[in-house]
């Protein structure tokens, strides 16, 4: 008896000091909304802002679009920190849980495999045609990647075999792609131009579309594992041993 209020009790101080933490966090969101709200009060409205500068210096940046000069030229360093952000996205949510893709057990309708069939290749193409058109009309990494990350969700709740052929190495090369090509590029430009994505003007376009594919790859990538929750099952090599554990974590 004494054992369970001893429980109880304790319970109870978790909830109390649970209870404390999410009125220091309530407090501290009010704080954050309330300087928010005073900082876009006190702007003026007659703020000129930007435009000017940038068609100023579109000719030097590569493009036709100015959003993609501005995301990949002008300010590269915020969109660079944004590629990062996902990617440690998808690392805290590995890290999380040892639980690899989903299984699905239920028979798949055959119309909605014919439909993610037919829906998939078009999605891709859709896709690279946005990244495509990116330097010179509304498109990019991000939307291209978007639509790529909803192929794969497409694809992990059809459960298509073929998803399942994708090796783990291969998945964890196309996560880290986007991001370390941009840092690549980035130490380029600044061994040949002494800038921090600082562009050679007559070669910016190719490396703004190269760090485009790569970063909507990456970012199609880490939508789809996020959606699935969990990192794909370790590859081990087979061992003699019947005792030891099977790659999913189970004895045989």
């Amino acid at each position: 008896m004494k054992t369970e209020e001893k429980i109880l009790r304790q319970a109870q101080n978790r909830n109390k000091r649970l209870d404390a933490f999410q009125r220091l966090l309530l407090f501290l969101i009010i704080c954050l909304i309330t300087a928010l709200g005073t900082i876009i009060w006190i702007i003026p409205d007659d703020t000129p802002g930007l435009a000017d500068a940038v068609v100023s210096m579109q000719e030097h940046s590569g493009v036709e679009s100015s959003v993609t000069a501005v995301l990949l030229n002008f300010r590269g360093y915020d969109t660079l920190l944004e590629v990062m952000v996902l990617l440690l996205a998808v690392i805290g949510a590995w890290s999380l849980a040892k639980a690899p893709f989903p299984r699905q057990v239920t028979n798949t309708s055959p119309v909605q495999m014919g439909v993610v069939r037919l829906l998939v290749p078009l999605m891709f193409l859709v896709a690279a045609y946005l990244v495509w058109q990116g330097s010179h009309l509304a498109g990019g990494a991000f939307q291209g990647g978007a639509i790529l990350g909803a192929a794969g969700v497409l694809l992990l709740v059809t459960d298509l075999p073929c998803l399942r052929a994708i090796p783990a190495q291969l998945l964890r090369i196309g996560l880290v792609l986007g991001p370390l090509l941009f840092v690549g590029v980035a130490l380029f430009c600044l061994f040949f131009t002494g800038n921090l994505l600082g562009y050679p003007e007559e070669t910016a376009g190719w490396l703004i579309l190269l760090i485009e594919i790569a970063c909507a790859i990456s970012i199609g990538l880490t939508l789809s594992s996020l959606f699935a929750g969990g990192h794909p099952e370790y590859e081990r090599p087979q061992s003699n041993n019947p005792t030891e554990s099977s790659g999913n974590g189970e004895k045989p």
